[in-house]
């Protein structure tokens, strides 16, 4: 079984119910886990990883990066939410667990940003060969039943947000939506006839 893994897919995938999920069943086989998140989550909680599936929540470890991290001698599985907010640094951190010691490192978080671009700690994930999960979820335009690979960010008055910081946290002003209306609302493509 491969030691480092990458669990991804668009918000609302339900990627931190499966972490939380696959922690419980762990624990529950007697297999010790810790749950890291990024401290710049704070979404639901400082200290806990919660589902927007209501009830589904555990304790985690909030870390500003990696750079000291280190599984305790017993811990079997590290399981991090929301991975691309740490830095490619704290991938390489994660590489070294994964491949000096037995532990099994389950990341799971976004691919791209909702400007298309890379999170630099997914492009590190890809570049040292993560085994890759791709989460699978329907665009959120109505009637849409298309596979979500994008999201569209929105400012306060419906505008889409072309531009600036790739971490924004919370999800009330996204939507997962798939490649064709990403490109027909961001990039105003509309469907050519000959």
């Amino acid at each position: 079984m491969a030691n480092l893994h990458f669990h991804y897919g668009t918000m609302g995938s339900s990627k931190s119910a499966q972490l939380l999920i696959n922690a419980y069943n762990q624990n529950k086989n007697g297999n010790k886990t810790e749950i890291l998140k990024p401290q710049t989550d704070t979404r639901f909680s400082t200290d806990h990883v919660d589902s927007r599936i209501g009830g589904l929540s555990a304790p985690a470890t909030a870390l500003a990066n990696l750079n000291q991290y280190w599984p305790a001698t017993d811990t079997k599985m590290i399981l991090i939410d929301e991975i691309q907010f740490f830095a490619p640094s704290d991938i390489d951190r994660l590489v070294r667990i994964a491949d000096t010691t037995p532990v099994i490192v389950m990341c799971y978080g976004l691919m791209v940003d909702s400007n298309e671009q890379m999170f630099p700690a997914s492009r590190r994930l890809i570049e040292v060969g993560a085994k890759l999960h791709r989460m699978e979820s329907t665009c959120q335009m109505p009637g849409c039943m298309r596979l979500a690979t994008h999201h569209l960010r929105f400012d306060a008055s419906g505008a889409v947000i072309r531009d600036g910081d790739q971490i924004c946290v919370g999800d009330t002003a996204f939507k997962s939506v798939c490649r064709q209306h990403f490109n027909a609302i961001y990039h105003k493509w509309h469907a050519h006839t000959k």
